[in-house]
């Protein structure tokens, strides 16, 4: 039936002013023969106007009495509308608010009456009522028919507010029991064999099973059957008989539930919570599902069974399911990486929103329903193994339990009751007007002002309803996962007379869920950081719930905790630091990643805990330049009194500029909530070498200057340049690499050569000496062992006795070594004459010929032989396993050696710049090199990580769980996934050597 169209009459004002949006429409309508008796009647207009769509409600109510049967019928619901105020404003009201219910009441004009049943608000139907209102229902329509008749009832007392939120999920839930019981007696009188040969139970899991059901849901279940006594015996082919037999009931109740006939369908019956999914068997015996949990379920199918109720079918086989599954679930929290799977499903559910419904996604949303039944859910399976009060199923009366025990603060928990509430409210509002399962609130206007009138929202129904969606959604991003962290503080803290607090006990139980291996020592830091009545220890107090849930989601909470409190030891009386972390966004969660991700970083900060400002600033963590930082080193080394104090200057720039790369690097590679981690390994490999590399060359500049100008004033008696070599001279240092270099000088025009040569010599030694020297800073390692003659050799040539030398003595393997030589500090005339010296013999004319290329071949088949130390595995060793960076490097080097005369693209220092430039001039197919790429950067990035985590240089993979966890998380591994890291390090190591094999040794 299609809305009448009216002409605009004297009425108009009046029925715009009683919330009609359509007054020339309902004019028509009251105008109708059907409402003669009662039009006049004042009442009616203002029930109509109570409504949340008065147009609907009038519409619903002329199409109600025009479906009446006869005269008779007509005449008992007028009368019934003008003398009855309860029923009629429930009948006008659930019309206003549902399309579907009032064309319910179209089709079936005689079900009005049942609006009339539960007269007194104080009563509230339970599973015994809905069993007896579906009672006569003796087929999947009549069924239908019934359910929304009880279904009916339900809707009108619920936006008449006799019932509230809670209550009226609970009575959803209730009707859902009664009609899978419905449903199944119908299965079983269909096949009364079935049923003689089996046991089954149906157990209500999600919302039914936790009392909280939506109008429109699925309902999840799960089966459990056993064979009948003194029928089929419990073994062998009698069970699989009972098996079957219960696997056609159970299919056969949840078609008469979900499948679709002329009055539509009831709710679908999911049962893809059991076992292996969709996967596994319907039905499973007690024994089968009890193996399962034991052996192979996740954690959050042990989350899924909070909420396992038995609701139909063989009740006592469905008690017994419950009681045996019980013990599994309350230790759920006991498996590793308890918390961090419960985060990561949480926020797998957020990525599959599509984009253009995130803000709309009412359950699934950030800030929406998942994420309080979320919190409530994970804050249950780590104190309901030892506290009985909190296991309740229903995410409300939950949550007041755990705020009661002290799990959740006071203000937290009624906070969230208040959004939940809201958030369930707006959702039955949602799905109530088509009895349609969707989630997402509605754009249109029309609906968002029905919607807001039923919730009580008159003046500005839209606008309230929007700022009151927001500001509880505000509340539940803020507060869900504080949640977890804010009850440790209040276990250390001063509370309240009578205020609830967490239990020590229940303190620690929650701290060894997070991952933390000392939850004694945590809660000390905590005392230590929090209790008190200071400004500084209220910060903290505000800071600390959303630093400890950084921390848990790194792989040692316990030392994330630790260097937390000694950076706020050593800064906590300076004004800025906790200012900083509680006002700049990033700020706090770069710091709390850094400082969980390893030792490196935290032990560069704690030396100099002034540089934690760089966290906040945008461009902190972007590592400066070489001209930058050889401007800053050479301005301190004229400022020092000597030389020894001018290096103290230049190292203490290079270790605050190693934390601000390796803080960079950190957070580049883990990413935060408001920068994703970066999508290039290779760019962050690169960023990362240079940096070092750059601070590398200015402080070996300042310190040379420094040098010189402590024992010559502003003139050494000979012209000196370093030349950096390997990593250095290539750009692609780590954290813990030495600098390979070559000192070169020539004596200036009229200096003894001898006098030259000394102060050349004593030039090195003191450098390498002040570079080293104990000291807070860490040291640089400046190593020359790639010279002439090896260490044999004296450590300062000139140039001419460079190119003696070379010329008369030089071997395959120093042009090899010299591929990588680039002047990083001194005399640039100088370098760049070493440079024009050494170009014939790393790029000779023609290539190298084949003795040459054997006598690399032999080299590196030797090198691999001896040199892999003793008991390391070979998949595994960075740099010189199988497909590490030997293996790449040395490829890419023999492809310099013999082309680079002729492509210049050749002639650079840097591995990666070679390999593409190869690529290029088709010397190698981009898909071999593509792979010697990738494994050249991953072994890169796992050195790297290995010196973050431990703090000291190393090979291979650390053996220790939480170093090996660290390194997973650098290189992009969630928690518990150490294994799939290693696999794949093998495998693309593997599938490099094997371009090795072809491209290097010719096999």
């Amino acid at each position: 039936m299609t809305l009448p169209q009216g002409r605009r009459s004297s009425t108009f004002t009046r029925l715009l002013r009683h919330g009609f949006t359509d007054p020339s429409a309902a004019e028509r309508l009251l105008d109708a023969p059907e409402l003669t008796a009662v039009r006049s009647d004042p009442l009616l207009l203002d029930a109509l106007s109570a409504t949340a769509d008065p147009d609907l409600a009038l519409f619903g109510l002329v199409r109600l009495v025009e479906a009446q049967e006869d005269e008779a019928g007509r005449r008992e619901l007028l009368d019934t509308l003008v003398t009855a105020k309860p029923l009629r404003d429930r009948l006008l009201g659930v019309m206003g608010a549902s399309e579907a219910l009032a064309d319910h009441l179209a089709r079936h004009p005689r079900d009005w009456r049942a609006l009339a049943t539960y007269e007194s608000a104080d009563l509230h139907p339970g599973v015994a009522d809905f069993e007896r209102g579906l009672a006569d229902a003796t087929d999947p329509v009549s069924l239908r028919v019934a359910y929304r008749r009880c279904l009916l009832a339900i809707a009108a007392r619920d936006v008449c507010g006799t019932t509230d939120v809670a209550e009226v999920a609970s009575e959803l839930a209730d009707l859902a029991t009664a009609t899978l019981r419905a449903a199944l007696a119908m299965a079983r009188a269909a096949a009364p064999g079935d049923a003689a040969q089996c046991r089954l139970a149906v157990i209500a899991m999600g919302k039914c099973g936790g009392h909280e059901l939506n109008y429109v849901s699925d309902v999840d279940v799960i089966f459990v059957a056993e064979p009948t006594e003194g029928g089929a015996s419990a073994a062998g082919a009698d069970e699989g008989k009972a098996l079957r037999a219960a696997t056609r009931l159970a299919s056969h109740m949840m078609r008469i539930c979900s499948e679709t006939n002329v009055e539509g369908t009831i709710w679908p019956v999911d049962a893809n919570l059991r076992p292996e999914g969709r996967n596994g068997p319907l039905v499973r015996t007690l024994s089968s599902h009890l193996a399962y949990y034991q052996r192979w379920a996740k954690t959050w199918e042990f989350q899924a069974l909070l909420k396992a109720r038995p609701v139909a079918g063989d009740l006592a086989l469905g008690e017994e399911y419950v009681a045996t599954l019980a013990p599994l679930v309350w230790h759920a929290a006991e498996r590793e990486n308890f918390v961090a799977d419960v985060q990561k499903m949480r926020r797998r559910v957020v990525e599959n929103i599509p984009a253009g419904e995130v803000e709309r996604e009412l359950k699934l949303g950030p800030g929406g329903l998942r994420d309080v039944e979320f919190a409530v859910q994970m804050l249950q399976l780590v104190h309901g193994r030892s506290d009985a009060s909190i296991r309740s199923g229903s995410t409300l009366a939950a949550l007041d339990a755990l705020g009661a025990g002290g799990y959740v603060g006071r203000v937290d928990a009624a906070q969230l009751d208040d959004a939940y509430r809201f958030l369930r409210s707006l959702e039955h509002r949602i799905q109530l007007y088509k009895l349609r399962r969707t989630h997402l609130v509605p754009e249109d206007d029309a609906d968002l002002r029905r919607i807001g009138r039923s919730l009580g929202m008159r003046t500005e129904p839209i606008t309230e309803l929007h700022r009151a969606w927001k500001r509880h959604t505000s509340v539940v991003r803020r507060l869900h996962e504080k949640l977890f962290y804010r009850p440790l503080l209040d276990a250390v803290a001063q509370l309240a007379p009578g205020e609830a607090r967490l239990s020590t006990e229940a303190a620690r139980e929650r701290l060894v869920a997070l991952g933390y291996a000392d939850p004694s020592g945590a809660l000390r830091h905590l005392e230590a950081l929090a209790s008190g009545v200071s400004r500084k220890a209220a910060i903290q107090r505000t800071l600390l719930p959303v630093l400890l849930g950084w921390f848990a989601d790194s792989a040692d909470p316990d030392a994330g905790l630790l260097n937390f409190r000694q950076v706020s030891d050593a800064l906590g009386k300076t004004p800025w630091y906790l200012r900083l972390l509680r006002d700049e966004g990033a700020a706090a969660e770069n710091l709390a990643r850094v400082l969980s991700a390893g030792r490196l970083a935290p032990d560069l900060l704690l030396r100099a805990p002034e540089a934690v400002a760089l966290l906040g600033d945008e461009r902190g963590l972007v590592p400066r330049g070489r001209a930058h930082l050889e401007q800053e080193i050479l301005a301190a080394v004229r400022r020092a009194d000597g030389a020894e104090q001018a290096v103290t200057a230049a190292r203490g720039v290079r270790r605050r500029e190693l934390f601000r790369t390796a803080a960079g690097d950190i957070i580049g590679s883990y990413g935060t909530e408001d920068s994703p981690a970066e999508a290039d390994p290779g760019a962050l490999v690169d960023r990362v070498g240079d940096a070092i590399s750059d601070l590398t060359a200015a402080t070996i500049a300042g310190t040379l200057r420094a040098v010189v100008r402590d024992g010559w004033g502003d003139t050494l008696p000979t012209r000196f340049a370093v030349i950096g070599m390997g990593r250095f001279g290539g750009h692609e240092l780590a954290y813990g690499s030495d600098a390979d270099v070559l000192f070169v000088h020539e004596p200036r025009e009229g200096a003894d050569e001898q006098e030259a040569a000394k102060a050349a010599a004593k030039v090195v030694s003191e450098m390498r000496r002040l570079l080293q020297l104990p000291s807070a800073d860490p040291p640089l390692v400046v190593d020359a062992d790639l010279r002439p003659e090896g260490r044999s050799g004296p450590l300062v040539r000139t140039l001419g006795s460079y190119e003696a030398y070379y010329r008369r003595w030089s071997l395959v393997w120093e042009s090899q070594a010299l591929l990588r030589a680039e002047p990083v500090a001194g005399d640039e005339e100088l370098g760049r004459a070493f440079i024009d010296l050494i170009s014939p013999l790393r790029y000779p004319a023609e290539g190298l010929g084949e003795d040459a290329v054997r006598e690399i071949r032999r080299l590196k088949a030797r090198m691999e032989a001896e040199r892999m130390p003793r008991g390391a595995d070979p998949t595994l060793h960075t740099k010189l396993g199988r497909g590490g960076l030997s293996d790449v490097e040395w490829t890419v080097q023999l492809l310099q050696l013999r082309h680079g005369w002729a492509e210049p693209g050749l002639r650079t220092t840097r591995t990666r710049e070679a390999l593409a430039a190869a690529c290029a001039a088709g010397l190698i197919p981009a898909q071999d090199a593509a792979t010697l790429d990738e494994a050249w950067v991953l072994a890169t990035r796992v050195r790297n990580a290995v010196m973050l985590v431990r703090g000291r240089a190393g090979d291979t993979f650390p053996s220790g769980g939480r170093e090996l966890a660290a390194v997973g998380r650098y290189l992009g591994y969630d928690a518990g996934h150490v294994g799939d890291m290693l696999d794949d390090y093998r495998r693309i190591t593997r599938r490099a050597r094997a371009v090795v094999e072809e491209r290097f040794y010719g096999a």
